[in-house]
């Protein structure tokens, strides 16, 4: 299994030989099962954010006979961290956190600002509306945390906000998304798990590696069905963010 523990709590130092023990919370990546899983994180990184991302993948079909060719992603990240299942006090359960990509996706509108004209496209110059913490069926509120965008070089970026952390980052890995995984509000199906790590630029700040998990909806109808030009297609993950 590809792990990462990290205390929640720290004792004080003036305080330490009378405070309890803190009890850990082993943060354990998920797996698709399938044959073959991405890399685990360097050895020396720790886990700074546990992100759930609601937004779209963007396409474009040159021809009607074409492949779908992927433009981007626009999408809003919540920070999901404390609520990771066996955090003391505001774990959710097991079933709660997997489940919460499926939930978000199907019950919560896309918070992005809409492009007239188009059912999921949102506003190429001005995306995203005010920052706002999410509110879902069976969660606490989640707080906002920042957003994740493609640049004018078609770089992905993923801007914390909130955290005061960035990263601008590469592909290093992808796997298919289990068999099981939600298909989506169209029904295309659930868009590949990534490995995605620092490209060295030198934009990032305080994080180097990237994964994206348990994927819900996202992948492009065939170019036949959607038509030549732009298709955006709604999807919702976990985001892992390492340092």
């Amino acid at each position: 299994m590809v792990s990462a523990t990290t205390l929640l709590c720290a004792a004080l130092a003036a305080v330490a030989s009378a405070a309890p023990a803190c009890k850990a919370v082993t943060y354990t990546l998920p797996r698709t099962g399938g044959a073959t899983e991405l890399a685990a994180p360097a050895a020396n990184l720790v886990l700074k954010k546990i992100a759930i991302g609601h937004g779209i993948q963007n396409y474009t079909c040159a021809t009607t006979t074409s492949e779908a060719q992927a433009n981007g992603a626009v999408a809003v990240l919540y920070d999901a961290t404390s609520f990771f299942p066996g955090t003391k006090k505001t774990g959710v359960s097991q079933s709660v956190w997997d489940g919460a990509p499926k939930d978000l996706l199907w019950h919560t509108p896309l918070p992005l600002n809409k492009l007239a004209g188009t059912t999921y496209g949102a506003d190429a110059t001005a995306p995203f509306p005010a920052a706002a913490d999410l509110r879902f069926q069976g969660w606490p509120v989640v707080k906002f945390l920042g957003h994740h965008y493609f640049d004018i070089k078609g770089v992905p970026v993923f801007d914390l906000s909130a955290a005061g952390l960035k990263a601008v980052v590469k592909k290093v890995g992808n796997v298919s998304a289990p068999t099981q995984a939600d298909k989506g509000i169209i029904g295309t199906g659930a868009v590949q798990w990534l490995k995605l790590d620092d490209n060295e630029t030198g934009a990032s700040k305080g994080l180097t590696s990237v994964y994206r998990v348990i994927t819900a909806g996202g992948n492009a109808q065939p170019c036949s069905v959607a038509g030549v030009g732009v298709q955006s297609v709604p999807y919702t993950t976990y985001y892992w963010f390492f340092g």
